[in-house]
């Protein structure tokens, strides 16, 4: 079972949102929108997405990570350094 399967619909439906949000996109340009509101609701869609993403990490710290941390030894250490790498690509995005 993976980390996030409690909250699954929650984060699909948060996703669904965000391609809403996307699709609203398209068809602001399409229309041509002005720059700065297109601007504005690109960062809307970023946030959303980022606000997953943070979802998802939690469940993972809480549940895989915490599970190998449990059971200790390498696959311990590789799951840390997994949930360490995934921030760092948030962190950067």
């Amino acid at each position: 079972m993976r980390g996030y399967t409690d909250d699954k619909d929650a984060h699909l439906k948060r996703l669904k949102r965000v391609e809403g949000q996307v699709r609203g996109l398209q068809r602001m340009v399409d229309e041509d929108a002005y720059c700065i509101d297109v601007l504005t609701q690109i960062a809307a869609a970023t946030r959303a997405l980022e606000a997953v993403a943070l979802a998802l990490l939690e469940d993972h710290l809480e549940h895989c990570v915490a599970e190998a941390l449990a059971k200790g030894g390498d696959e311990a250490q590789d799951k840390v350094r997994e949930a360490s790498r995934a921030i760092a690509r948030l962190v950067r995005s």
